[in-house]
């Protein structure tokens, strides 16, 4: 059974869809036979739920072929670009998709990455900040970033000259890593108060490998962890990447995807518990697709948030639906 067969074996009426939609996190890619271009995630955002706007994150797609190599991820950011402007014609549907654009580049460089930092600013209007992820794991069975990064990089003296960079320039930082490296985001959030950085993921609670079957543990550890870290006032958290198949859930391995009602049993606990350290003004929703569709699709994702929100207020759910991802990534209205 191809993908979207097996997709399609669960299909829901959408819930809320007049509720205002800025999808906080996804992707766009053309790796060899995975495909998810305009027309792919239009076809989504199209599905059923109000999505006004959404803000594209670095996925090392359409690099520059030539040219010195810390300016290469620059071709990114004007791919990206390119797409948005086509969205913005309105030849694609109501969403303005990538109305913020989030790139890389290599912190590791130190000062002299602020020359990329002013290729990336010239490249485009939309572009907020980057992603330098950093997941590292010593299992060999759980994946590290697409970065390569070494263990430990987030304390690195040049990694932290590098993302001072970006606080001159008023840039955005996002942070993928793993829920035992939790820590080392708390030390450098607190290291640069006055810089913007955004959780991703929830922080990655892994399941596989040597983490499979202990849920209740890592959980208990996680949420001491995000307590810690929702104190410093600098930092936003992402809600969503849930459904990746590092986190052990398992989903993509059943013979159906699950329904909305069963991701929303499933992950709530997450969900829960970081909207109330962080408060609804410092959280948003975001799909992480395609990724994410590796379990199910994009309106039984979107249920799934809306089921967790259901007694939630109007105030807190224009904040964590649209109103925090529009602030962060200063879309306009």
């Amino acid at each position: 059974m191809d993908k979207q067969a097996w997709l399609d074996q669960v299909l829901e009426e959408t819930l809320e869809p007049n509720l205002a939609i800025c999808d906080a996190h996804h992707h766009l890619w053309d790796h060899l036979d995975k495909r998810y271009l305009l027309d792919e995630l239009s076809a989504d955002v199209g599905s059923g739920h109000n999505v006004v706007s959404t803000v594209f994150m670095e996925c090392m797609c359409m690099y520059r072929a030539s040219g010195p190599a810390p300016l290469r991820p620059v071709g990114e950011t004007e791919f990206v670009d390119g797409v948005a402007t086509r969205s913005a014609a309105s030849a694609h549907g109501k969403t303005r998709i990538a109305a913020a654009i989030v790139s890389f580049a290599d912190l590791t460089l130190g000062e002299a990455v602020g020359e990329v930092l002013d290729a990336q600013l010239a490249a485009s209007r939309r572009f907020r900040g980057i992603r330098h992820a950093t997941g590292w794991d010593a299992s060999e069975a759980v994946r590290n970033s697409h970065t390569s990064p070494p263990q430990g990089l987030l304390g690195d003296a040049t990694f932290r000259r590098g993302l001072a960079e970006l606080g001159k320039r008023g840039l955005t930082f996002d942070a993928w890593l793993y829920h035992p490296q939790l820590p080392e985001l708390i030390d450098l959030a607190r290291a640069f108060p006055n810089q913007s950085i955004i959780l991703d993921h929830f922080g990655s609670p892994l399941g596989i490998g040597p983490y499979q079957g202990k849920r209740d543990d890592i959980l208990r550890y996680w949420k001491g962890a995000v307590a810690e870290l929702a104190r410093c006032e600098n930092v936003t958290a992402k809600l969503g990447g849930l459904a990746m198949p590092i986190n052990g859930f398992g989903f993509h391995k059943a013979n159906r995807p699950p329904t909305s009602q069963e991701l929303a049993d499933a992950t709530k606990a997450y969900y829960l518990h970081t909207i109330d350290c962080f408060g609804a003004r410092r959280c948003m929703f975001e799909s992480n697709f395609p990724v994410d569709r590796a379990s199910c699709s994009y309106n039984v994702l979107w249920n799934s948030f809306k089921r967790i929100t259901e007694t939630f207020s109007d105030a807190e759910k224009a904040a964590l639906y649209h109103d925090t991802a529009s602030r962060v990534y200063g879309i306009e209205a």
